[in-house]
């Protein structure tokens, strides 16, 4: 069953929506966790996973060298909630571009 071009435009009203409920808390990267070793002897992290964790957030840039900052750890939590959301954003645009995909085969006004 086709789902009509009223349906697709009202389904798109909702996923704009969504937007704006990210209130602009979003970040593109990538979060790291790292452990680092000291090379101090006798250190435990000499046998274990090393000193840590410490966390860095990197982000990719077309025709630009990635970037990477530190990120204290009392905002690890915030800055993953960051990340996440703008994920979904991302699939929210996507879900709306292929909805105006459709209307726009079907040469009805977007």
């Amino acid at each position: 069953m086709t789902i009509s071009t009223k349906e697709l435009k009202q389904n798109r009203q909702v996923l704009i929506g969504q937007l704006a409920a990210f209130e602009g808390k979003i970040l593109r990267g990538s979060l790291i966790e790292s452990y680092k070793k000291c090379g101090k002897p006798g250190c435990k992290c000499a046998t274990g996973a090393g000193h840590g964790p410490k966390h860095s957030m990197t982000v990719n840039f077309p025709k630009r060298k990635p970037e990477n900052d530190y990120i204290p750890l009392e905002y690890v939590v915030q800055v993953k909630e960051y990340i996440e959301n703008y994920q979904r954003f991302k699939e929210i645009i996507e879900q709306i571009c292929m909805i105006n995909r459709e209307i726009l085969k079907r040469r009805e006004e977007l």
